[in-house]
């Protein structure tokens, strides 16, 4: 069966986050798939929940070793009943399992893992085959024989030992993928094509083509050359702004205009055997700042395998074994003691971060692996979480760490007992309990964090059906629960000695005095971020500026993730360094001329904001402000006309108060939004209308409007009546029959609609890019005799009263498609994009626009959460800055990039005085201090004079200014205004003889409250 073409549906309740970064082809393909996993403990564990989460056909789990206590520390589907009880780890582990997706089928093997029948030939019924805690012996086996099956079956192994982890992919020698990086294909315009060999395509300089060499472009709308339209080109890039696309010396002169369209081909790749790879690999190196780790940990492994796998060995033995395995090498390596002494002693047990790393990271290898969809690894990622330790301490130890016989084993055995019970006593905060913070708290219970100490946590969200394809502690029968509650239930249920206080409150200034106050982040030890909006990380980036506190920050995007360990005194803030902004869309292109599919989209939606949401509460307001229409009409008599009657008047006019008027309202809108706006700007412009420069008017990116006839006997025009009349019901609290929302009513009612012709009007049309919307001229343009005439006729209606009832506004809501809001976007998107010539789209990729949709998937949430909990590690630990580090991946390419944390900027004063972001000036007031006293201790410490003080915006002393003078004898507790509960106020001071830019960077100065 050919899944690209199934016409069977994708659950987009639960899976539309997942959608947005997979696709449709690659979501299917999955569906079909049947995957084993071999092992199930601490990594198996996090792939198999990835993997299902994903929404595979079948995930057989194959182990047949028995729960033990060790097993707490990583295996979070198993119990400590489950350990009493002697069950195996399948057994106890996979019922859990396969409750996080009902569309998945997961099914157990017990018995141990080999050839059955003297065959590996069981193999062959799985899509893909994943081996963790297998050795290499076994794995060379498994490898040799998918590598001969047709299709060759992909193979994917890992383990984790110790502090260490180790991944690698076989996906045969011709796997084929279908996109390799997933990033949605560029359209760029075309402003020159040079008549040369290579000719040269030179694209308008808005912004950057984005395109890379090798890249496939495809041509069409060009004006001259022409014979390039639909060809497909591979291109070189010269700039940002130019590439070349081989001879067109044989063509035609390029006049204007055009669009070159990336195309995503598809790409075949080779893969070596594993056995081969053991001896040759290709390494891929996550951190350059130990670039001769993978080399070195790749040995080690091979070791492991060789002698502790099945005993212990001294030292001695295991490092003549890494020796032998490097003679081995094609390209013999420099062996670094110290690594290869911490694997030994650490490789006893199973460090959970790195666990979740590669659980997340292997899992989305799977995805690849059956899907075509992404770049796969070539061919190894190792890793290794040394930081977290005091290495030079681990390696002059002779034996590894002792243990307890306790559900915290595995994880002692990597950081020794002192680490756990650091953990234990640590009082942490975290906000944030969606995707990460479901992974988060899943680690805290692993590494049973703030057991003597506590967890608070806190999300103001209620869980819906779309979170549970990521957020895995919630099950269906929590939906519109409190996310933080269910976490923390969820949570305990893996670690009953966790001890949390569960919040659901918004972290904001509001709470600032009350709940998060200075004391509460005092208290923390540490904080932690699981976000998904700037405008809070922000705010509690400052808040941890402010008390001193260290930050734990990470984000996701689709395939993309970030993480960043915010040390006070130490390293930069988040603040420090701002994400680029989207760009603006000029008002112009959004309002006349639209260049892409997306301006159609954002024009749609606010089309809905401004009929169904914002005019209906300015209504509301004006009659909750201004009373009954007898008082309006005394007011305008008066010549005192209230703000927004000529809105008000318009919708009174315009109001439809039956189904049937809201039906002609449609209608009429119909023929206002595709019609007469496209002869508007005709009649504005015409065709052949030329520039000052002498260019035509119309020519790309800019394009001329089609004037769009309606016909009811085309889906997406009644789409856009339907949609739009229920909108106009809902807002309008016009009931709605279930009679007349049938189709042959609203014909009927169509056929009755008198449809006024199109008449040339002199408003504006904004041409320039560069120019901003109007502003409001609402009140400019009242007329109060208009106003009055409108409010007479409508009294003069029978049953009047209906035109002044409240309207409702209608809250865009995206992930109900019962309310009809996603198909009036669609329906007016698609449309536009026809009036303008634009190819339309389907209604999922509207969605994702319109809704402002963020692409999610649990593979990229579980990595990024595993390297923030490595970091937890070295912030206990109190590391220098070289150890902590920061990372950006892209699972899809795939790429992990680790690099040391940026310094905190020191800014110099003066000899021997300097400041960072983290430092304050600090001044105790009194009772009796007045300002000169105020600037008298600040002048002691800095020895500059003081220009200005300020509290927030507020000015409250000026050198300069004659009436500030009286203020120096003032005293201070009258001039500051005390906010809240906080016993201190920090005020900016502006200080003369400073550049701008050192002036930026000064740090506020905290005026200390008078004890009361």
């Amino acid at each position: 069966m050919d899944v690209t073409e199934s016409t069977e549906q994708i659950d987009d309740s639960l899976y539309s986050r997942q959608r947005y970064v997979l696709g449709d082809n690659a979501m299917k393909k999955m569906a079909h798939s049947h995957i084993l996993l071999v092992g199930f403990g601490g990594l198996g564990v996090e792939i198999a929940k990835n993997v299902t989460l994903a929404g595979v056909k079948s995930l057989t789990v194959q182990d047949h070793r028995k729960c033990a206590v060790s097993d707490l520390s990583t295996q979070y589907f198993i119990r400590e009943k489950d350990v009493a009880a002697g069950k195996s780890r399948v057994e106890a582990g996979v019922p859990r399992l396969a409750e996080l997706n009902p569309n998945v089928n997961v099914l157990s093997v017990s018995e141990p893992f080999g050839k059955r029948e003297s065959s590996w030939s069981f193999l062959s019924q799985y899509k893909c085959v994943v081996l963790t805690e297998v050795s290499y012996d076994v794995q060379i086996e498994v490898d040799e024989f998918c590598r001969t099956q047709c299709p060759p079956i992909p193979v994917i192994s890992g383990d984790v030992k110790g502090l260490f982890a180790v991944g690698f992919c076989d996906f045969g020698p011709n796997f084929e993928v279908l996109d390799t990086n997933g990033e949605e294909a560029r359209e760029v315009f075309v402003c020159n094509i040079t008549k040369e060999n290579p000719g040269v395509v030179t694209v308008y300089d808005a912004r950057p083509h984005g395109l890379e060499s090798g890249d496939s472009v495809q041509f069409r709308e060009l004006d001259g050359m022409t014979q390039l339209n639909n060809q497909i080109r591979q291109i070189t890039v010269i700039s940002p702004y130019q590439f070349t696309i081989g001879d067109t010396t044989q063509f035609s002169d390029y006049r204007g205009g055009g669009i070159a369209c990336e195309l995503k081909l598809p790409k075949h790749l080779s893969f070596n055997s594993l056995k081969d790879e053991l001896n040759s690999p290709t390494l891929t190196f996550p951190d350059l700042c130990k670039f001769s780790s993978p080399g070195v940990i790749h040995l080690a492994f091979q070791a492991y395998y060789k002698l502790l796998q099945s005993g212990t060995p001294s030292y001695d033995d295991f490092l003549s074994a890494v020796k032998a395995a490097n003679s081995q090498q094609q390209c013999p390596v420099e062996l670094d003691d110290t690594l290869i002494k911490a694997f030994y002693l650490t490789c006893g047990g199973c460090f959970p971060p790195l666990c979740t790393v590669y659980g997340g990271f292997l899992a989305q290898e799977v995805i690849k692996a059956v899907s075509g969809k992404f770049s796969p690894l070539k061919q190894w990622l190792h890793m290794d979480a040394c930081e977290v330790v005091d290495i030079i301490a681990l390696t002059s130890r002779t034996e590894p760490f002792p243990l307890k016989g306790d559900r915290y084993d595995e994880l002692r055995a990597c950081v020794g007992d002192h680490c756990v019970q650091s953990l234990a006593k640590l009082k942490l905060f975290m906000v944030g309990c969606g995707a990460i913070g479901c992974e988060m708290m899943k680690l805290y219970a692993l590494l049973g964090v703030g057991t003597e100490g506590k967890l608070t946590i806190t999300d103001n969200d209620l869980i819906e059906k779309s979170n549970l394809n990521r957020q895995f502690l919630f099950r269906p029968h929590h939906v519109q629960k409190s996310k933080s509650e269910t976490a923390a239930v969820s949570s305990r249920e893996m670690n009953p000695h966790l001890k949390i206080d569960v919040q659901q409150f918004k972290v904001f200034e509001g709470t600032e005095y009350t709940v998060h106050t200075d004391q509460f982040f005092t208290e923390q030890d540490l904080i932690v971020n699981a976000l998904d909006n700037v405008e809070t990380r922000i705010y509690m980036d400052q808040r941890c500026v402010d008390t001193g506190k260290p930050l734990l920050e990470s984000g996701t995007t689709g395939a993309k993730g970030h993480t960043q360990v915010i040390v006070p005194h130490i390293t930069e803030s988040y603040g420090s360094q701002r994400d680029p902004t989207d760009e603006d869309v000029p008002f112009c292109s959004l309002k006349s001329f639209p260049a892409k599919l997306d301006h159609c989209i954002i024009w749609a939606r606010n089309k809905f904001e401004s009929a169904y949401c914002e005019k209906p509460r300015i209504f509301n307001k004006f009659w909750t402000d201004n009373g009954s229409p007898d008082r309006v009409k005394d007011r305008l008599l008066n010549g005192d006309i209230p703000k927004y009657s000529m809105t008000m008047a318009r919708q009174l006019r315009q109001r439809p108060v039956t189904w049937d008027d809201c039906i002609t309202t449609a209608r009429l809108k119909f023929e206002k939004y595709f019609c007469h706006k496209a002869e508007a700007l005709i009649h504005a412009y015409p065709l052949d209308h030329v520039r000052d420069d002498g260019n035509l008017f119309w020519q790309l990116p800019r394009r001329p409007p089609h004037p769009i006839q309606f016909d009811s006997s085309l889906p997406h025009h009644m789409e856009f009546i339907t949609s739009a009349a229920r909108l106009f019901a809902d807002t309008m609290a016009v009931p709605q029959a279930d009679i007349r929302l049938n189709s042959e009513y609203i014909l009927q009612v169509l056929g009755t609609v008198t449809v006024p012709d199109f008449s040339p009007k002199s408003k504006k049309i904004v041409v320039d890019d560069s120019e901003a919307a109007p502003a409001d001229v609402e009140d400019m343009e009242a007329d109060e005799k208009e106003i009055l005439d409108v409010l007479d006729v409508v009294q003069r209606r029978h049953n009047s009263n209906k035109y002044f009832r409240d309207m409702i506004s209608q809250e865009f809501e995206k992930d109900d498609d019962s309310n009809g809001h996603i198909d009036y976007i669609v329906a007016t998107a698609n449309l536009r994009a026809e009036m303008y010539g634009i190819a339309t789209s389907d209604r999922y990729s509207i969605k994702r626009v319109a809704g402002k949709i963020i692409p999610a998937i649990a593979t990229t949430t579980a990595t990024v959460a595993g390297l923030v909990a490595i970091e937890l590690f070295k912030l206990i630990r109190k590391a220098s800055l070289e150890d902590y580090k920061n990372c950006f991946l892209n699972l899809a390419l795939p790429a992990v990039v680790l690099s040391e944390p940026g310094s905190a900027k020191v800014t110099q004063i003066r000899d021997g005085l300097s400041f960072t972001l983290w430092d304050k000036l600090r001044v105790q007031g009194t009772e009796s201090m007045t300002m000169n006293d105020f600037i008298a201790k600040v002048k002691e410490v800095m020895q500059l004079e003081v220009d200005m003080v300020l509290q927030g915006s507020r000015i409250i002393y000026s050198a300069i200014l004659p009436t500030h003078r009286k203020k120096i004898k003032e005293k201070m507790s009258s001039l500051v205004r005390i906010q809240g509960v906080k016993p201190y106020i920090d005020l900016t001071v502006c200080f003369g003889g400073l550049s701008d830019e050192v002036s930026m960077d000064v740090p506020p100065v905290r005026y200390l409250l008078p004890p009361v």
